[in-house]
């Protein structure tokens, strides 16, 4: 889908350099917001922006400021499969 939206130029030149880097930035919000909402799952922003690592997704997500509600059950589910690939 392809959706268009009518910007000051004044105001487009303070959010990217460029018409192209325009559409990165508004993309870019659109799945970070989604993410943040919870409408959007990481992998299907990940979709959204092209990125094919979740680890880069996921710094992508802690740059803007994005973390992940975990609980200290959580942290210790995943301490426990990350060692069992040890054992």
């Amino acid at each position: 889908m392809q959706v268009q939206l009518e910007i000051p130029e004044d105001i487009a030149l303070l959010l990217a350099d460029s018409p192209s880097g325009l559409t990165r930035t508004a993309l870019e919000a659109v799945a970070l917001e989604g993410v943040r909402s919870g409408k959007l799952t990481d992998f299907q922003a990940r979709k959204l922006l092209g990125i094919a690592s979740r680890y880069e997704m996921d710094g992508f997500l802690k740059a803007h400021g994005v973390f992940f509600e975990q609980s200290l059950d959580d942290i210790r589910a995943d301490s426990e499969v990350a060692l069992s690939f040890s054992r």
